[in-house]
């Protein structure tokens, strides 16, 4: 494993679509083992693969329970909506509340190719989001409805 640098805001490659991952091979788990690696020295509950430079659609999340890894992730049930507070490991020192669904349905796949979904809600749904927006090259400030001064 290794520490992989965070792509900050300004960076093209935040702004680009990322490709979805057809091989799932020992490339592909370098990435997902590198990138757990960085979240975790980045104490981030989120991080997806354009953060570090790579236009795969790939993401991972740690709640303090594991990594869970998302590969060619869909949200594919939206409900409820939420306002809360948001942050980016690639906008460091900025935060503002957001608006986002209250709970989410995921689909994706894991390291290996094998299909599986997942329910979020609150943060987990959140983050599903904000992870799934940097795919598709957005930022959270995107979603802001007001920057907060913390």
């Amino acid at each position: 494993m290794a520490l992989r640098n965070i792509v900050k805001e300004g960076d093209p490659t935040l702004s680009k679509i990322s490709r979805p991952v057809t091989e799932f091979d020992e490339r592909l788990w370098q990435l997902l083992d590198d990138m757990a690696e960085t979240l975790e020295k980045a104490d981030g509950v989120g991080l997806a693969a354009p953060q570090v430079g790579v236009l795969r659609r790939v993401f991972i999340m740690n709640f303090g329970e594991g990594v869970i890894e998302a590969v060619n992730p869909e949200i594919v049930d939206r409900k409820g909506t939420q306002e809360e507070q948001e942050g980016c490991l690639s906008c460091p020192g900025e935060y503002g509340i957001t608006r986002r669904p209250k709970k989410v349905k995921l689909k994706a796949q894991d390291r290996h190719g094998k299909w599986f979904y997942m329910n979020g809600e609150d943060l987990v749904a959140r983050c599903i989001c904000h992870e799934t927006d940097h795919l598709d090259g957005h930022l959270f400030k995107e979603h802001v409805i007001r920057m907060l001064d913390i």
